[in-house]
């Protein structure tokens, strides 16, 4: 995955990484050979690893899916700041936003606190904006919302000289092939494409222009479209609607994946390709 035809000097690049999050850093929706979740934040490690002598690159994987910001301010910044790894990616909030009546400017606020917080032992923190939801069901109509969250995050990464991975602006997510049949998780090439955005982030050259366009697709039907909107109502929303009727998260049984070895990964990616 990663450009070795023109390597970086490995004193630029961080030489330790920690993912702090939800199900997008978790990396649901992309699923690896061996069935765990594999996802952008880990793809993303891979790619910095890359940059450095072997089994010298540093990286934990603290993002659970479900959590809303201040299960991971509680849970997730304490063992990132135990860490204190060069580079944490810092994605919250986005649980929160989608949740009816929460107001983007209070979470913002929490936010920006754990990011002052995060900022006195870690090297650098990169945050992340939410993704433009105009073409998603359930979610478009939170657009203005996220919009706002997404202001408050880019003010709070001025302030505090964090780089930004902004998702709004990365058009190639905007098609439906970069997202999980779910339509709320990336599929496995939007992970990858994520990734790629954030190595440029950090100013890594990489292989492939993350935001290049999809080959064409066969137009759809309207009753093709149709027909998959209730397959996904009856697969997916409903199931959703319930587990928030039942005050329950996905992510209420699961475990952190904690250190993960990206040169394995690699290896296991590269197999399964």
């Amino acid at each position: 995955m990663a450009d070795d035809s023109t390597p970086l000097n490995s004193t630029t690049v961080p030489g330790s990484y920690a993912a702090v999050g939800d199900s997008f850093s978790e990396g649901v929706g992309d699923p690896g050979p061996d069935g765990s979740f594999v996802g952008w934040a880990d793809r993303f490690a891979v790619l910095l690893s890359d940059r450095h002598p072997e089994h010298t690159f540093g990286y934990t994987n603290l993002a659970v899916r479900g959590k809303l910001l201040d299960q991971i301010v509680a849970d997730q910044v304490p063992r990132a700041k135990d860490l204190a790894p060069d580079l944490v990616s810092f994605c919250a909030g986005g649980n929160d936003i989608i949740r009816p009546g929460t107001d983007p400017d209070d979470v913002a606020e929490r936010f920006e606190r754990a990011v002052a917080d995060l900022k006195e032992s870690v090297g650098t923190v990169m945050v992340t904006t939410g993704f433009d939801t105009r073409d998603v069901p359930v979610l478009r109509h939170l657009r203005g919302k996220i919009a706002t969250y997404n202001a408050h995050v880019r003010a709070v990464a001025d302030r505090y000289g964090c780089p930004v991975l902004d998702l709004w602006s990365l058009k190639s997510v905007q098609d439906r092939r970069a997202w999980d049949g779910d339509r709320l998780h990336l599929s496995p090439e939007g992970h990858t494409r994520v990734a790629l955005r954030a190595a440029q982030v950090l100013g890594l050259d990489v292989p492939v222009d993350p935001d290049q366009p999809w080959p064409p697709r066969p137009p759809r039907g309207t009753l093709e479209g149709r027909r998959d909107d209730i397959q996904w109502a009856r697969e997916y929303l409903v199931p959703w609607i319930g587990r928030r009727l039942r005050g329950e998260s996905s992510g209420d049984h699961v475990a952190a994946k904690g250190v993960v070895d990206p040169y394995a990964l690699k290896s296991q990616l590269r197999s399964a390709s």
